[in-house]
């Protein structure tokens, strides 16, 4: 017998937590080469426009978040939970997310003075607490209807407002308009001078693919079969993700601008693979193979602050002096992989020994069950 997802019969959805396991992994990885110097091209973000595997990441987690809230807050509603009640614990959630990324930057020296303001949790916190007012204040036609308002009003705000000293439709790092609104109203706290590839104006298509994501999320609970919803689920994302390429002559799939058709391209194939996990993981049960992503996948936020901050402690932490010093995070690369591993492999094995790494950190507390949850 096929087992069935029916509702809210289901109080954890496993092929999720792969999928989120999946992202928190890619991330880890992407963030952490052994050299910034000798990282291997898929793992190395495009430089403006045009993707690489390394961009999908991101957009797959911020999918993920409004998948998950979308479950969430529909056993909520049907719970004898106040919608006063569930509005505080999503503003709760979202001002810790926000305090937190602004607290990765600080940290270790905590020079307030120029900080960035924009940040990955920052955004994530952004996208989480707009998704969830659209999705408790609207039903699921209005939901797309706002998905494609937004991608269309990004898409033409692009192209056809002009931006002082450049023009309408420039789309370099200097002249598109999503940094000239940074620099008008958060200069002096960005990422690099100029532009911020988490800044304000982006967030909106961003907010755009956790949209997609609740969509999803009405997919999963309804009471088609799981072959059906994961067919489903990859029909349309290679729909998505084929319109995103199409499009990119027009409107450049660019992950620092999070363009309408970057949107489409990474949801699509955020859908495409969620449908397969619904059929190995759900339907066949066949999940040995995906136990270090059940342990990231559970703890996902956990493990990213928590590595973030270990990574900024080995880059503060000073080994050698004088001239000759260099970070603890540099000495472990060159001395235990790169000395016989050579840069490329050697950059490349310090990464997934870096993931490797937190999955055995994180595995006491996925035997006890125990989910830091925010």
């Amino acid at each position: 017998m096929e087992p069935e997802m029916r509702g809210t019969d289901f109080k954890r959805l496993a092929s999720l937590d792969v999928f989120r396991g999946l992202t928190i992994a890619g991330m880890v990885l992407v963030n952490n080469p052994g050299s910034w110097k000798h990282v291997l091209p898929p793992l190395r973000h495009a430089d403006w426009h045009g993707w690489t595997p390394a961009d999908l990441v991101f957009p797959f987690f911020v999918f993920i978040v409004g998948v998950s809230l979308a479950l969430s807050l529909s056993a909520r509603r049907e719970a004898p939970e106040t919608r006063r009640t569930i509005l505080g614990k999503i503003l709760f959630r979202s001002g810790i997310l926000f305090v937190l990324g602004l607290f990765l930057h600080l940290f270790p020296k905590f020079h307030t003075s120029g900080m960035r303001l924009p940040g990955v949790l920052q955004r994530i916190a952004l996208c989480y607490l707009i998704a969830s007012l659209i999705y408790l204040t609207s039903g699921k036609r209005t939901r797309l209807a706002v998905f494609l308002a937004l991608l269309a009003g990004y898409g033409l705000a692009l192209k056809l407002v002009s931006v002082p000293g450049f023009g309408p439709g420039v789309l370099t790092p200097e002249g598109n308009l999503a940094g000239h609104i940074d620099r008008l109203l958060l200069s002096g706290h960005l990422y690099r001078p100029g532009f911020d590839p988490e800044g304000l104006l982006s967030t909106l298509p961003a907010v755009a693919t956790a949209l997609l994501g609740t969509l999803a999320g009405d997919l999963l609970r309804t009471d088609r079969t799981l072959v059906r919803k994961a067919a489903v689920s990859m029909g349309w994302g290679a729909v998505l993700a084929v319109s995103g390429l199409l499009l990119h002559p027009l409107l450049p799939v660019n992950k620092q601008l999070w363009t309408s058709t970057f949107v489409l391209f990474t949801g699509g194939a955020a859908l495409v693979l969620l449908g397969p996990l619904l059929v190995v993981v759900e339907l066949f049960r066949f999940r040995f193979w995906a136990y270090p992503f059940f342990v990231l996948g559970t703890n996902a936020v956990a493990v990213y602050v928590l590595s973030t901050l270990a990574t900024k402690i080995l880059l503060w932490i000073r080994v050698g002096s004088g001239g000759g010093g260099s970070s603890l995070y540099s000495w472990i690369y060159h001395h235990v992989f790169a000395s016989w591993a050579g840069a490329s492999a050697g950059s490349l094995v310090f990464a997934l020994g870096y993931v490797l790494l937190w999955v055995l950190l994180f595995i006491p507390l996925y035997r006890r069950g125990i989910f830091i949850k925010i």
